[in-house]
């Protein structure tokens, strides 16, 4: 395993739009083991293909429990909405809020080709969709309601959508 170079912001290929991984061979299972390797070490919750250079549509989300692997993942269902603190490995030293659903529902292949669906709530959801978001060439500074300094407390409100 390597430790991977997280692109930073102004990086071009941070908002290209990321192919869908066709086949899973040894590249896209490196790519895996590296990202993960890589996002542990940067101390992040989530991290995407194109962070790390790849514009495949791959990303890894820690749910607390695991960290999840997710190839081609999709949004099926979202349930209500949370505004909330967010901030980025490619985005260093910025935080802004960013209003996202409250709970998620993801289709996505694991690295042995199967299919899933996995749920999240709260704060997976929330790094569902901004991974997500980052497979598009979306920033979380695109949809910011406001930017705020990282070292500010801030109350997360919960709301029904």
């Amino acid at each position: 395993m390597a430790i991977l170079n997280i692109l930073k912001e102004g990086d071009d290929i941070l908002r290209k739009i990321c192919r869908p991984v066709e086949k899973i061979d040894k590249r896209i299972l490196t790519l895996l083991d590296d990202m993960k390797e890589t996002m542990i070490l940067a101390k992040g919750i989530g991290l995407a293909a194109p962070q790390v250079g790849v514009l495949r549509r791959v990303v890894i989300v820690d749910n607390g429990e695991k960290i999840l692997e997710l190839i081609n993942p999709e949004i099926i269902k979202t349930d209500e909405t949370q505004e909330g603190p967010e901030a980025c490995l490619s985005l260093p030293g910025k935080c802004g809020i960013v209003k996202r659903p409250l709970k998620v529902t993801v289709k996505a292949t694991d690295r042995n080709g199967k299919e899933y669906t996995v749920f999240g709530e709260g704060l997976t959801a929330r790094a569902f969709c901004h991974e997500i978001d980052h497979l598009n060439g979306i920033l979380y500074t695109d949809l910011a309601i406001e930017m705020i300094d990282p070292k500010d407390d801030y109350e997360v409100a919960d709301e029904e959508e």
